[in-house]
């Protein structure tokens, strides 16, 4: 498997202000969006009332249920369903392989492969280099174009306005930590502790992170803006289940992305109280769900052996906010981004 070129001795990239497309992300300097760009792809806090809101008004989530082929294979080979540990095992290889791409390279590769099918008269050859062909380019799109994956001038926007002085930061299924560190930038002096169980995550989603990648942050001393880079932040790396930690209500940030979504209705309280078992009383649940959009069932679609690993859905802020609410928490404030939305609560 490729992994993602270290960038330990690369130049940090500081060019405040402007943006910069790398061969397998986008670095963004820029501070917010542009007006054109809010009015497209963001809105916030437009539930006046959740208490007034209805599940026969917001409806359900989209289950995504086209599987990918690595987990079909297993299961048949296995005679029974994939272990829930085991799938996420299989998506976080999956997906960590696509952010290591060189995708220009990539897209030239599968470019040049599919005209080379067409001269072979296979029909199976050239579905399956078409096939390659656009999920490179819908990779490109939405990672390294449109940047909205990691988005940080949107994460920016929904993560801002916590009352919150050198923060504990607590998050529960971390990936690589990247919004963690967007969150240790705007707060500095933050103590962030990641927690995933999946070693894979810790030791190279997390571990081959990109030093070079700029945060744009908060410079407490002059109040202007400030760069940080991964290996400014104190970092703490658990492997665990988030069930057997140890810890009590210490932290000021509880931070999940992308974790509710994957619990079926009946289990969702238990994923949303983790938040609640940690937090100070004065702490902030900081929770976001990829969106329910046209865009984002054919993106599940296209990539589904790369992403389609585990239980998923796609939610309205409406729904993941009635959820939360429903679980005992006040939302504070709520929105949506270009494929995410957010919710910042506190326990009732």
């Amino acid at each position: 498997m490729d992994t993602m070129p270290s960038m330990t001795d690369s130049p940090l990239w500081d060019r405040m202000g402007e943006t910069k497309l790398e061969k397998n992300y986008r670095l963004d300097l820029r501070e917010k969006y542009s007006e054109k760009e809010y009015n497209k792809y963001m809105k916030k806090n437009h539930v006046l009332d959740w208490s007034q809101l209805t599940w026969k008004e917001v409806g359900k989530p989209f289950e995504v249920k086209n599987m990918s082929k690595h987990r079909k294979q297993w299961e048949k080979e296995n005679s029974g369903s994939m272990p829930v540990k085991t799938s996420w095992e299989y998506f976080n290889k999956a997906f960590h392989e696509w952010f290591a791409k060189d995708v220009p390279k990539e897209i030239q590769e599968t470019k040049t492969a599919f005209l080379h099918s067409l001269t072979a008269f296979s029909p199976a050859d050239v579905k399956m280099a078409l096939g390659e062909m656009v999920k490179i380019r819908l990779w490109n799109f939405a990672h390294r174009i449109e940047d909205g994956i990691w988005d940080p001038r949107g994460k920016r926007e929904l993560f801002s306005g916590l009352d919150v002085q050198k923060p504990r930061i607590l998050f529960l299924g971390a990936a690589e930590g990247y919004e963690a560190m967007q969150l240790a930038a705007m707060y500095p002096g933050a103590d962030i502790v990641m927690v995933d169980y999946d070693p894979f995550c810790r030791d190279v989603r997390f571990g081959e992170f990109p030093d070079a990648y700029p945060f744009l942050g908060s410079n407490q001393a002059t109040g202007s803006n400030k760069i940080y880079y991964k290996n400014d932040f104190k970092v703490e790396y658990i492997v665990d289940d988030i069930r057997s930690l140890p810890f009590g209500n210490e932290f000021d940030i509880v931070l999940s992305v992308g974790l509710i979504e994957h619990f079926p209705d009946e289990h969702k309280p238990e994923a949303i109280n983790w938040h609640r078992k940690f937090l100070k009383p004065s702490g902030y649940a900081v929770m976001t769900t990829p969106r329910s959009q046209l865009r984002s069932k054919l993106y599940y679609q296209i990539m589904a052996d790369v992403m389609n690993h585990t239980y998923r859905e796609l939610m309205t802020v409406e729904q993941m906010g009635m959820y939360i609410y429903e679980s005992g928490f006040d939302i504070l404030s709520h929105g949506y981004i270009k494929v995410h939305n957010a919710v910042i609560a506190k326990p009732r």
